[in-house]
Parts: structure tokens; C-alpha cells; sequence
């Protein structure tokens, strides 16, 4: 036994901390990489254990980019953001089209609940550019946010006749 009475552990391999990481939620390529290179592994032996776990499809950027793109949308994100996101974790443009395509969500009815939860009824003006400026943050297509505010608008003129 050391001095101090501690024992020491031996250090964990690349390979073993990549899947003790990916055992928890999926990450990206770059993400993994820079989780083992922070833990003091060298390039080599990131790059290896990167290989290894694609090629024992423990980790993919695909799976990853449609389980961030699905979640995004979810969360009320739209299809500018959640491209945006993927691109910044460094996932391949045909991979980003990819994960969008398996979407089949109502990007316009997803845009309307937000602005129903968020801002109510749009009555005028002000609210109607608030919501927009809302939805556009959120990454909605400019056709989707002009269509969603004038929509509400319209909705809301009905209900006070």
C-alpha cells in the first residue's frame, strides 16, 4: 500500500472511458473527442478508441444527430436551429439532411403552440412582433413565423365578433 494509506486505481483506457461515457447519453465524434482529451489521453489513443467504438457502433454521429434533432424539435426548436446545433457538434452536412428528413413534424403547428403557450392571443402590433421575434430565436423559417403571427392574428379578429 502507498504512503497515506490510499490506494491507487489504474488508469482508465480511452476505449473503457469512451464507453462509460457513451453508457450515458450519446455524444458526437468531436464531443467524445474532446471529453478524452480533456481526461489526458493523447491524440493516438483518443483517435484509436474513437475508431473502436464505430466500429463496434457503440457510437455514431448519425443515431446522435437524429436523437439531438428530435429532442430540439420537441423542445420547440425549429429546422434553422437544430441544423445549427448539429453543424456546431460537427456532424457532416449529409448527416444533418439526414436527421431533418426523419422528422416528420408540422413545423407551423409546432410554431403556433409555442406562440399560444408562450404569448397568448396576438391582438395587435407589438405582440404580433414579439412572437415573431420569439419564433425566429427558436430557428423557424421566416415563411413559418409570417404565416404563424398573421395566422394568430386573424384567429384572434374572428374571436372578438
Amino acid at each position: 500500500m502507498p504512503a497515506g494509506g490510499k490506494t491507487t486505481t489504474p488508469r482508465r483506457s480511452a476505449l473503457q472511458q469512451g464507453v462509460d461515457l457513451l453508457a450515458r447519453r450519446e455524444y458526437s465524434q468531436r464531443e467524445l473527442r474532446q471529453c478524452l482529451s480533456a481526461r489526458g489521453h493523447d491524440a493516438a489513443a483518443t483517435e484509436s478508441a474513437l475508431d473502436e467504438l464505430a466500429a463496434r457502433h457503440y457510437q455514431s454521429d448519425a443515431r446522435y444527430a437524429e436523437m439531438l434533432a428530435r429532442s430540439r424539435a420537441t423542445q420547440g426548436y425549429g429546422p434553422r436551429r437544430i441544423r445549427m446545433e448539429l453543424a456546431a457538434q460537427g456532424i457532416a452536412r449529409s448527416q444533418v439532411q439526414a436527421a431533418m428528413d426523419t422528422l416528420n413534424h408540422d413545423w407551423r403547428r409546432i410554431a403556433g403552440d409555442l406562440v399560444r403557450r408562450r404569448c397568448g392571443t396576438l391582438r395587435d402590433e407589438t405582440q404580433r412582433r414579439r412572437a415573431a421575434q420569439l419564433l425566429l430565436r427558436r430557428g423557424f423559417e421566416t415563411a413559418t413565423v409570417r404565416c404563424v403571427t398573421r395566422t394568430e392574428i386573424e384567429d384572434a379578429a374572428d374571436g372578438a365578433d
